[in-house]
């Protein structure tokens, strides 16, 4: 059990019963903000993943509502959790350890459609009843009646704004925003929120032993679908199969590849956020696209 704080280690077996026996742990690889990996108990075998509450409030239980939401849709499929809690100044959360398979052959269509199926889950405002994470970065979601409203306001300010504390981009990026404020309702075409997974990277998609896609490491709300799709195309890793499929289930508004980068402003600007300036020239190129 080297590498697990003993304080992990105890809130685990509080919650499992002190008759189950924590065996081995052996650290798994691509999570850049929880240290993770699997868990072999008397009890059975997990993922496991912790971080300290003190930079991080409450991140993992909020995780833990997310997950909930996804599976409460059926659609696609979600590791089931088993428990999280909190002992001392650490944070904790127990999954259903998902032993990767190899894809079958009808992978990507299928989790087009059931894709497609989970964005057909809606509600009558856009964002969510509760804030959460984007990775490591509060993601704040106060309802909002319009989408255009709710992207400006709740995703693409809050990031110029933490930018700006930093000195992360050049002046003249926030005057091109704001000129893209002014346009973006006549470039977003309205339709209604539907439930997202909202990190939607090729990280976050894994393989079943089934060969089917299941999907962690959500940052939840609800939000334009197309939010979901283009951010499946800003670092690949997805096949295109996926996206005819979707659209056989939940057709798209005509002129979605012309829109996808506007959506990825956001990911990107957390990238900005998150891991420095490297991407500032993908979010000018863009901006240079659609304002003067």
């Amino acid at each position: 059990m080297t590498g697990v704080p003993v304080p992990v280690q105890h809130g685990i077996q509080k919650l499992l019963g002190t008759s189950c026996v924590l065996l081995t742990f052996s650290a798994l690889g691509g999570g850049c903000i929880n240290p993770g990996g699997k868990l072999v108990t008397s009890s059975g075998t997990f993922f496991l993943k912790w971080n300290d509450t003190i930079s991080f409030p409450k991140m993992l239980a909020l995780e833990v509502m997310g997950l909930t939401l996804l599976q409460d849709a059926r659609s696609i499929r979600i590791p089931e959790v088993v428990v999280h809690g909190e002992e001392n100044d650490f944070q904790f959360l127990l999954l259903e350890f998902i032993e990767p398979g190899r894809r079958s052959s009808a992978y990507w269509k299928n989790f087009g459609r059931q894709l497609a199926l989970l964005h057909a889950h809606s509600t009558g405002l856009f964002g969510l009843n509760h804030n959460n994470y984007i990775g490591s970065l509060p993601q704040s979601n106060s309802p909002v009646a319009s989408w255009t409203d709710f992207f400006i306001r709740e995703r693409l300010k809050p990031q110029l704004e933490l930018a700006g504390r930093r000195s992360l981009l050049p002046a003249p990026v926030y005057q091109k925003f704001e000129k893209l404020f002014t346009k973006l309702s006549s470039l977003l075409p309205d339709e209604r929120p539907s439930l997202l997974h909202g990190d939607l990277w090729s990280g976050n998609v894994i393989t079943s032993p089934e060969g089917e896609p299941c999907l962690i490491d959500p940052a939840v709300y609800y939000g334009h679908r197309e939010m979901d799709l283009a951010m499946t195309e800003l670092f690949g890793g997805f096949d295109s199969d996926y996206l005819e499929a979707y659209h056989e289930v939940l057709p798209l508004t005509p002129g979605y590849k012309q829109r996808v980068d506007l959506y990825n402003l956001y990911p990107l600007l957390v990238h900005v956020n998150l891991f420095g300036q490297a991407y500032v020239s993908q979010v000018l190129s863009i901006l240079k696209r659609f304002v003067s």
